[in-house]
């Protein structure tokens, strides 16, 4: 379990991240989503040393990062992919971590293993693409068998196959009860395996809540083509339930698939078609997030 409470932090007089609280459980994958300026990196590096907050603090089991005797076998960390000297092969710059944390060194060819850079394990970081760079970023974190996996915007740079295989990874990590902290910019990606959600904005915390609940949040609109769509729209209308109309097609708000149809069914209305759609997690969050975006859209 991680226990963020109350955590602020100023530069001046601009407020980074205000008064932010919320846990992130085991054994669960959580998303930490939010527009550019909205405390994400700011966070993240607070709740492991690399910036004093100005209040509050982070627990990992009750204990905080900067009192752990062996922070990286609790904690495995990537905030920045490219925190790598570019002279070093994968394997040196593994090996070097390893010496640091006092971690046995056959872990280096292990998580090489695991990320899939055996072949590239003798070439030098300065040669990789970004998507490389981020699983050597990876392997680091897994050195310590860590319980906890915190992770700013793993997936840039990899492509469709390698975000794949970091889905099922991180997923397979929640699976076997770790906890699983992650940014990403890649909403629809993040909804395809993420089970909860941490939504900040302006430094503020909008929602931490489960992926369902979000989703639950955004209206779902029924759209039906019929040929009585004047007699059927003012049916509608009749029952309280709000409706547009685009010549035989109606948008029906309010209301649920099974209703709209077993309204139609008891007056005896032709349907030509009947679909059910629900707005997706990003235009969900967009909309949740839209007041403290620090750029917008003209």
């Amino acid at each position: 379990m991680i226990t963020v409470s109350n955590l602020t932090k100023r530069y001046g007089s601009r407020v980074a991240v205000s008064d932010m609280t919320f846990d992130v459980a085991p054994g669960r994958v959580t998303g930490f989503v939010g527009p550019n300026g909205a405390g994400k990196s700011t966070t993240m590096r607070m709740m492991v040393g690399l910036t004093r907050p100005d209040h509050g603090d982070v627990r990992y089991h009750g204990v905080s990062y900067t009192r752990m005797q062996h922070p990286t076998r609790v904690v495995g960390s990537v905030l920045d992919a490219g925190a790598m000297h570019p002279g070093r092969t994968a394997r040196e710059h593994l090996r070097a971590m390893a010496a640091l944390s006092s971690i046995a060194a056959r872990r280096v060819d292990e998580v090489l293993h695991e990320v899939g850079l055996d072949t590239a394990a003798d070439q030098r970081a300065g040669g990789f693409s970004l998507g490389m760079r981020q699983r050597l970023a990876l392997a680091g974190a897994l050195l310590g068998e860590p319980d906890v996996l915190l992770l700013d915007e793993p997936s840039n740079g990899l492509d469709p196959d390698g975000i794949r295989w970091l889905r099922t990874s991180l997923s397979d990590f929640a699976d076997q009860g770790g906890t699983v902290f992650v940014s990403s910019h890649l909403i629809g990606e993040l909804a395809m395996f993420a089970h909860d959600l941490v939504v900040v904005g302006g430094g503020t915390l909008l929602a931490a809540e489960p992926v369902a609940a979000t989703l639950a949040r955004g209206e779902t609109t029924v759209v039906v083509r019929t040929p009585d769509a004047v007699e059927f729209g003012r049916l509608l209308d009749r029952h309280d339930i709000g409706v547009s109309a685009d010549g035989d097609r109606l948008t029906a708000t309010g209301t649920t698939l099974t209703a709209v149809s077993q309204l139609a069914f008891d007056h005896r209305i032709q349907m030509v078609e009947i679909t059910e759609v629900s707005r997706s997690l990003e235009e969900i969050l967009l909309d949740m997030t839209g007041a403290s975006a620090e750029f917008a859209a003209a």
